[in-house]
């Protein structure tokens, strides 16, 4: 079965080859190739495994859903406008792993024991809604969104080897690889439809304070051109 995150790369490498997603791209200032490039890489990539560490704590990176996305991200907050952007990035990455890896406590992990929703798909929301609100900038909304996810899986890795529990946390890979995609593009997708309603509603007050103070100055003409009449 093919993985949702792989369907969701391949629709919006097709939007962006319609030029459909231009405006959004050109904010974060990613050209049309460089992510027709990216989204190339990771579904590719989500067919390779480095495994970094054996028994009885392994670690695995999927290239795809892991070593991709996190350079992405890197790039995209060390190539910031402004500092601020970067460390407001670095902080929604924080807060978005710290509260997806405590949700991962409280949800099962087994999607089968989850009748209702797949709990990546939680996941994914979590980080991607976090990102949007503790990050609020295209940019740092999206790095937020999949270091989010990454995070968390090495917060477990982490957990592990203290408490010398054996495990193996694959990041990027398997239900990880839908998450880093869903909760991304959910970010910046929410980062974009609010900046777009805000801009409207701004420019729409801004319309309406102008017309207002011509409506009274034209109420001050006629009032002196009446006056004088009389």
């Amino acid at each position: 079965m093919i993985p949702t995150g792989m369907i969701i790369l391949v629709a919006v490498a097709v939007l962006v080859y319609f030029g459909l997603a231009h405006r959004i791209l050109d904010r974060m200032r990613l050209s049309d190739k460089a992510v027709l490039g990216v989204i190339l890489a990771m579904i590719l990539g989500g067919l390779i495994n480095i495994r970094v560490t054996g028994r009885p704590n392994e670690l695995i990176f999927n290239v795809g859903g892991g070593l991709v996305p996190l350079a992405l991200a890197i790039y995209l907050l060390a190539t910031a406008d402004e500092p601020g952007e970067t460390a407001r990035g670095a902080v929604a990455s924080l807060i978005a792993g710290g509260l997806v890896y405590a949700s991962s406590r409280l949800l099962p992990v087994d999607p089968e024991q989850s009748p209702l929703i797949d709990p990546f798909y939680v996941y994914a929301i979590i980080a991607g809604v976090t990102a949007y609100l503790a990050g609020r900038s295209r940019r740092a909304a999206f790095c937020a969104g999949v270091l989010g996810i990454l995070l968390s899986d090495a917060a477990h890795f982490v957990e592990a080897g203290v408490r010398h529990i054996p495990s193996r946390t694959w990041v990027g890979g398997a239900g990880a690889f839908d998450s880093v995609v869903i909760a991304g593009l959910l970010a910046v997708g929410l980062a974009e439809v609010v900046g777009e309603v805000r801009e409207r509603l701004q420019g729409g007050t801004a319309h309406a304070i102008g017309k207002g103070g011509e409506d009274k100055g034209e109420r001050e003409k006629g009032e002196k051109e009446h006056g004088q009449e009389s």
